[in-house]
């Protein structure tokens, strides 16, 4: 029995769900938090349904910060929507309170536990299967900008301490290099070259923020489809989802890793590097989508700023990759030997062929800029 399992009935006595709980089953995709949906019946009506969560304690050591981030910004989202006249229950999240009124419950192994009302009605896709659906989370994400817009980025707590800090990520990798602790360095020549002839860029985004250039803003920092609640009749993104890493940070950033993502379409451990390639069509729908939901809230460096972000998301990406790969694949889960280090050349084929086309990539967004 797993840790979550042992103390479940715990979890579920702390909460009430308004109606007897008739079922309890582990639910979704997710390798960080164990999550199971929740089956209430009422007497009279059709089933209810919830998520309840128990929080990593492995990725996230400071339960009480990462869920005051999260009551923070669905509180805001929720009143801004309802004051829109927008439904609540469906375009955001909403942390349901413990018994006590607390916005999380501790078990007797120390476990923290929150829960979510289930929205109905929605597709949650793993990835963008048309051009169209890559737009809606294009919008959806720009919007949750938007809606974020007057949010104090800095009252959030840091949840994860330089997760897109790229000059920190490079700090890191040097410190492999230097230590080779699994006497890996000498295969990797090509790849240590590759990101030694950026150490400039990792720089760029951060610099532009030191300077004033680039605000601070609330941002998602986990920008991928699988993140987004999309509407069955209508196609449309409804909800940003797992706000587990809203931080303070740089729209460029949230923009930058959807590209990543999704605008290509080769695996993240290809092989075959002739198969990597930015597809600069789903650049363009992106692009166009994201500005469309952040409806005029990006500045004028921002959008400038997009291509960086793009492939400085990429390139740290494949910096944490390598970084892994020559301590020894302790973070990022593998199924073979070589996994991590295929997965970074992937990240830096696709920083190659981003400077390809970099004048294009700047084009497409200075289209969209001026509508």
């Amino acid at each position: 029995m797993s840790a979550a399992e042992k103390t479940l009935a715990e979890a579920l006595a702390a909460y009430d769900f308004g109606a007897p709980v008739v079922g309890a089953m582990r639910y979704g995709c997710g390798h960080i938090n164990d999550t199971f949906c929740v089956h209430t019946q009422p007497v009279d009506d059709c089933c209810n349904c919830y998520i309840l969560q128990r929080m990593s304690a492995a990725a996230f050591k400071h339960p009480d910060q990462l869920m005051a981030n999260i009551v923070g910004v669905t509180d805001y989202l929720g009143e801004k929507i309802t004051a829109a006249g927008g439904d609540r229950s469906r375009e955001a999240m909403e942390v349901i309170r413990t018994r006590e009124g607390k916005s999380y419950f501790t078990d007797s192994e120390d476990g923290a536990w929150r829960v979510f009302p289930f929205v109905k009605d929605i597709y949650c896709y793993q990835t963008a299967e048309t051009p169209e659906l890559f737009a809606a989370s294009g919008r959806a994400f720009g919007r949750f900008q938007r809606m974020l817009d007057g949010y104090p980025a800095e009252t959030l707590y840091e949840t994860i301490p330089h997760f897109h800090d790229t000059e920190d990520r490079l700090a890191k990798l040097k410190a492999a290099i230097a230590a080779d602790a699994m006497g890996r360095v000498g295969e990797c020549g090509d790849e240590i070259a590759f990101v030694m002839a950026r150490e400039a860029d990792c720089s760029v985004a951060l610099q532009a923020q030191r300077d004033g250039v680039l605000p601070l803003r609330v941002t998602h920092n986990d920008t991928k489809l699988n993140n987004v609640l999309i509407d069955r009749r209508t196609g449309e993104g409804m909800c940003v989802i797992d706000l587990d890493t809203v931080m303070p940070g740089l729209s460029i950033n949230d923009f930058g890793d959807s590209i990543r993502f999704g605008a290509n379409h080769s695996a993240e451990d290809e092989k075959d590097l002739s198969r990597v390639n930015l597809d600069l069509d789903l650049y363009a729908v992106y692009a166009k989508a994201f500005l469309e939901g952040a409806g005029g809230t990006l500045t004028d460096a921002e959008i400038e700023y997009m291509p960086w972000g793009a492939k400085l998301m990429t390139l740290e990406c494949g910096i944490r990759f390598l970084t892994d790969y020559l301590e020894g694949d302790h973070y990022f889960h593998t199924q073979r030997e070589g996994q991590n280090l295929d997965r970074c050349r992937t990240q830096f084929k696709l920083v190659a062929d981003m400077e390809a086309h970099w004048a294009e990539m700047q084009s497409i967004v200075n289209r969209f800029r001026k509508g």
